[in-house]
C-alpha cells in the first residue's frame, strides 16, 4: 500500500514526482505547519505509481500513443480526446490499487469517527505548479463524494481528466510528452464550506507585485464559484508587516462583492448551485478576526516556502473552523523583472462604457468579439477584445489570441484573472454588464493602467507606454515624495524609491470611494428623497451610516499609507469648496451658495463651525482608525487653507476633542502654506504645526491676485515671480529656525530644472510630485545638488535679498 497511497503527513514539497504539485503542497503544509496553527483537512494521495500501474495493466500506453498519432495525422482533437477518455473510463483499477484506496478510505473514516465520510477528490499532475507548467484548473475535482464505490469512480474520472481536449492541447503547446505526465489523486475530508464560506488568497498583490499585502477573495458556499469566476466575491487586503501585533487590525481594504450565487451539497451526492439570499449578498463572508487569521497563515506559508504563495481556503459552517485546502507558489509576479518598471498612460480617455476589476496594468485596443460559448472559437479574430460572461479552461485557446479580455463576472482569483495574468493579456473582470453593452465589431480601448479599476472606452484612444530601469535613479539628499489621491492606484508605485507621500488628498477618497456628504450620514432626515434612496443603496449592510463613511475613508487612507510604510504619508484633511461638497450625494442641503467658493467656506474654517463640525469629527475618526486600529502611524495630518493663527488654535482644539490631538501617539500635524498670511506669520504658525507643505497654486494665486483658472491672466500666473520665491525662502528660513520641515507639492520642479535648483538652494526639505514625474524631478534635484556641491560656499544673505538676486536665473 505504501507505494500506492501516501498520507499527507508523509509527504513534502519534494514529492511532486510522486504525488503531483497539489498533493505535495498539502503534505508540506500538514507535516510542517500544523505546529504553527495552520489547519489542513486530513487526507491521502493515490500516487503516480498507482496511475502508471493502472495504465500498464490495462494496456493504455499503446491506446494513448495510437490516438495521439491520429491527432498528429490530422484527426480532430475532440475525436481523439473522446476516444482516450472512453478507453480510460472503460478500464478497471487494478485490484491492489482498489484495495489500497478502500483501506485508506476506511482508515480516514476511523480517524474522523464516521462512516463513509464526505471527501473532496482532486487531480494533481506530476508537472503541475512547476514554474514553466501551470495547469490553471484544467484537471477535474469532485466534491461531496461519499462511499468507497463513489470514491473509486471519482479516481477513474480524475485519470480521464488528464486527457480532456484542453489538457491535451496544453501539453502539445508546452512540449510535454503525453505519457511523461502522470496523475496523482488527492482524497481529503470535506470542509463543510457549503454551510459557510470559501475562497482564494495570495500572499502578494496579484496585479502590482506589492509584496507586503495579502489579497483574500471570499464568497458563500463551496469555493468553486470563486475559482471558476461564477461569482463576484468579497475582496480583502491585509498589510503583512503589522500582523505581528495582536492589538492591531491591519486590514487596509474591504470591498463587498455581489456574491449572487453559491454552490452547496446536493442530497443525491455532488453539488448544486443556489442563489444567495439578500442578507448573504450584503454581508461580508468573513469577519475581521477571520480575515486576519487567514492573512497570518498566508504569511506563515510564504515564509516557509520562501516565495509568494497562491492558496485556497474553506470555512466549515458547522464548526466555524477555517482550513487551507491548497497551497502552491504564485507563478506570475515572481517572474517579473524587479529592476524594471513599465508604465502606461492613457490620454483624453473620456467617459468609460463599462468598468470592473483591472487585471494587469497594460492598455490594449481592438474590435469587440462578444461570445457566449467557447464553442464559437471559429468566430474569433486574432487581436480582438474577447467579451464574455465568464471563462473556464475551455476558453484558453481563444484567450491566447485576444488583445484584451472583458467578463461580466469574476474576481481577482477567478480563472479569467489567473490565465490573463499568465498570458500577459490585460483583462477587466466582473463588469456586470459588458456583454450587454459591448457589441460585436465595436472598436474599444481597454485600460488597466489607471488604478485597480479597469475601464473600457469607445474607440481607439491615444496612450503611451514606457519601460524604466530602477537601477539608474540617482540618490538625493532632498526628499522626493509622491502626490497620491487614488487608493486603488497606490500599490502600482511601490517599486519607486520615493521618500513617502507628500500629499494624499482626502477629498478624492471621499468623492470616489465614499460619495456621500458626511453631514447627510449624520442627519439623513434632512436629505431630499432621491438622495436618501441613493444613500440607502450605497450603505447597504451598514446599521450605522456614519460607520460607512469612517470605514471607507479609513481604508482609502490606509491603502495609501501602507504603500509607503514606514516613510511618512501626509494626508490633507478635506479641502472641497462648497460647490464641490454640494455635488456629493445629499450635499445640497448642507452647503450654501457662494459667488467665489475658492475664497469661501473651505479648509480649516469648516472644521470648527456648526455646519460641518460633525462631518470633520468623522474625518478625525477615520484617521484615528488608520493610526490606532490599523496601526499605520506613518500618517501625518495636514490642515489646508488655515487663514489665521487663531483659526489654527480652534482646529487643533477640535482635533484634541476628537482624540486626534497633536502629539497623541506621536501624531504630527502640518499646515498647507498657501495663503500669504502663512508666510508673513510663519513663526507663529510654526509654533502650532510640525511642518509645512507649500501649495504653490493657491499661494501664487493669492500672492499675485491672479485667478488660476483665467485664460486671460495665464501669462501672469508664474511660480517664478520674485514675490513667490522670496515667500518660499522666508518660509523655509523661519520654519527651519523653529526646527520645522518644509515641502512643496507641485508640478513645476519636473517641468523646470531651474525651479528645482532654486528649491534645493533655498533648503527645501522635500518635493512632492505625481508618480509619472518622479524620475524627471529626481534627476533635476540630483543635478541641482551636484551643482550646489561644486560651488564655493558664500556668506548667507538676508532671505528677501537672496530671493531677488537668485531669481529668475541668469
Amino acid at each position: 500500500m505504501s507505494r500506492l497511497v501516501k498520507w499527507f503527513a508523509e509527504l513534502g514539497r519534494t514529492d511532486v514526482g510522486l504525488v503531483g504539485g497539489k498533493n505535495a503542497g498539502l503534505g508540506e503544509l500538514t507535516r510542517n505547519l500544523a505546529r504553527a496553527g495552520v489547519r489542513v483537512p486530513e487526507g491521502f494521495a493515490l500516487t503516480a505509481e498507482a496511475y502508471h500501474r493502472f495504465i500498464q495493466v490495462n494496456g493504455l500506453n499503446e491506446v494513448i500513443a495510437e490516438h495521439i498519432g491520429r491527432l498528429h495525422g490530422g484527426t480532430d482533437l475532440p475525436d481523439v480526446g473522446h476516444a482516450i477518455r472512453d478507453a480510460i473510463l472503460a478500464a478497471e483499477l487494478p485490484a491492489e490499487v482498489t484495495a489500497a484506496v478502500e483501506q485508506a478510505y476506511g482508515e480516514l473514516a476511523d480517524r474522523l469517527c464516521t462512516i463513509d465520510p464526505d471527501v473532496a477528490v482532486r487531480s494533481s499532475a506530476t508537472a503541475e505548479d512547476l514554474p514553466e507548467a501551470s495547469f490553471a484548473g484544467q484537471l477535474e475535482s469532485f466534491l461531496n463524494v461519499s462511499g468507497a464505490a463513489a470514491l473509486l469512480g471519482a479516481c477513474l474520472r480524475c485519470y480521464a481528466s488528464l486527457f480532456t481536449d484542453r489538457v491535451i492541447s496544453y501539453r502539445e503547446d508546452s512540449g510535454f510528452g503525453h505519457l511523461d505526465v502522470a496523475l496523482s489523486v488527492g482524497v481529503q475530508r470535506m470542509v463543510r464550506s457549503d454551510l459557510g464560506a470559501a475562497g482564494v488568497m495570495f500572499s502578494i498583490d496579484t496585479e502590482t507585485g506589492f509584496p507586503r499585502s495579502v489579497l483574500i477573495n471570499a464568497s458563500w458556499g463551496l469555493g468553486e464559484t470563486v475559482v471558476g469566476g461564477r461569482v463576484d466575491p468579497d475582496e480583502y487586503v491585509v498589510f503583512k508587516p503589522l500582523l505581528g501585533d495582536p492589538g492591531l487590525f491591519p486590514i487596509v481594504s474591504k470591498a463587498r462583492g455581489r456574491k449572487e450565487r453559491k454552490v452547496v451539497y446536493d442530497a443525491a451526492g455532488g453539488t448544486r448551485q443556489l442563489d444567495t439570499t439578500e442578507d448573504e449578498a450584503v454581508r461580508y463572508a468573513l469577519d475581521d478576526e477571520e480575515i486576519l487569521l487567514l492573512a497570518r497563515w498566508a504569511t506563515t506559508v510564504e515564509d516557509h516556502y520562501g516565495t509568494p504563495m497562491d492558496m485556497e481556503w474553506g470555512k466549515d459552517g458547522r464548526t466555524g473552523e477555517i482550513f487551507l485546502v491548497q497551497a502552491r507558489p504564485e507563478t506570475v509576479q515572481r517572474r517579473r523583472e524587479a529592476s524594471l518598471l513599465r508604465t502606461y498612460r492613457i490620454r483624453d480617455a473620456g467617459e468609460p462604457l463599462v468598468k470592473g476589476l483591472a487585471i494587469g496594468d497594460a492598455i490594449a485596443a481592438g474590435p469587440v468579439c462578444n461570445l457566449t460559448s467557447a464553442a464559437e472559437i471559429d468566430r474569433f479574430v486574432d487581436g480582438s477584445v474577447l467579451v464574455t460572461k465568464i471563462t473556464d479552461p475551455d476558453w484558453e485557446p481563444i484567450m491566447k489570441r485576444a488583445a484584451a479580455i472583458v467578463t461580466d463576472h469574476g474576481g481577482r482569483t477567478s480563472h479569467a484573472a489567473i490565465v490573463s495574468r499568465e498570458l500577459g493579456v490585460p483583462a477587466i473582470i466582473g463588469t456586470g454588464d459588458a456583454t450587454a453593452l459591448l457589441g460585436d465589431g465595436m472598436t474599444v480601448t481597454v485600460s488597466c493602467a489607471e488604478s485597480d479599476e479597469g475601464f473600457v472606452y469607445e474607440g481607439l484612444r491615444d496612450y503611451e507606454d514606457e519601460e524604466i530601469s530602477l537601477e539608474n535613479i540617482p540618490a538625493t539628499t532632498t526628499r522626493v515624495m509622491l502626490n497620491l489621491a487614488n487608493p486603488a492606484a497606490a500599490f502600482r508605485w511601490w517599486r519607486l524609491p520615493a521618500d513617502g507621500v507628500g500629499l494624499a488628498r482626502m477629498e478624492f477618497i471621499v468623492n470616489n470611494h465614499v460619495k456621500i456628504h458626511p453631514m447627510a450620514l449624520v442627519h439623513p432626515g434632512r436629505v431630499e428623497e432621491d438622495a436618501r434612496r441613493r444613500i440607502t443603496e450605497l450603505t447597504r449592510g451598514y446599521d450605522d451610516l456614519t460607520e460607512y463613511f469612517v470605514e471607507r475613508l479609513a481604508h482609502g487612507i490606509a491603502r495609501i499609507a501602507a504603500s509607503r510604510w514606514p516613510d511618512p504619508v501626509i494626508v490633507r484633511m478635506s479641502d472641497f469648496k462648497t460647490n464641490e461638497y454640494a455635488r456629493l450625494v445629499g450635499g445640497r442641503r448642507f452647503e450654501p451658495h457662494e459667488e467665489n467658493p475658492m475664497l469661501g467656506w473651505r479648509g480649516a474654517s469648516r472644521y470648527y463651525t456648526e455646519g460641518y463640525r460633525e462631518g470633520f469629527a468623522l474625518e478625525c475618526r477615520a484617521v484615528r482608525r488608520v493610526r490606532e486600529r490599523i496601526g499605520l502611524t506613518n500618517v501625518i495630518v495636514m490642515i489646508p487653507f488655515c487663514r489665521t493663527v487663531e483659526e489654527a488654535d480652534r482646529v487643533l482644539r477640535v482635533m484634541a476633542e476628537e482624540n486626534l490631538g497633536r502629539g497623541r501617539g506621536g501624531l504630527e500635524v502640518y499646515a498647507m502654506a498657501e495663503i500669504p498670511a502663512n508666510i508673513i506669520l510663519a513663526e507663529e504658525f510654526a509654533d502650532r504645526f510640525d511642518g509645512f507643505s507649500i501649495g504653490s497654486n493657491d499661494l501664487t494665486q493669492l500672492t499675485l491676485g491672479v485667478d488660476r483658472d483665467s485664460a486671460e491672466l495665464a501669462h501672469l500666473f508664474d511660480e517664478r515671480n520674485p514675490a513667490l520665491t522670496r515667500s518660499i525662502e522666508h518660509l523655509i528660513s523661519a520654519a527651519h529656525a523653529k526646527r520645522r520641515k518644509v515641502g512643496l507639492c507641485g508640478q513645476r520642479p519636473s517641468d523646470d530644472p531651474d525651479f528645482a535648483r532654486f528649491l534645493v538652494e533655498a533648503g527645501i526639505d522635500s518635493i512632492s510630485v505625481a508618480p509619472d514625474s518622479f524620475f524627471s524631478v529626481k534627476e533635476n534635484v540630483a543635478a541641482a545638488e551636484r551643482g550646489q556641491e561644486r560651488r564655493e560656499p558664500a556668506p548667507e544673505p538676508a532671505p528677501a535679498v537672496r530671493g531677488a538676486q537668485s531669481w529668475p536665473p541668469a
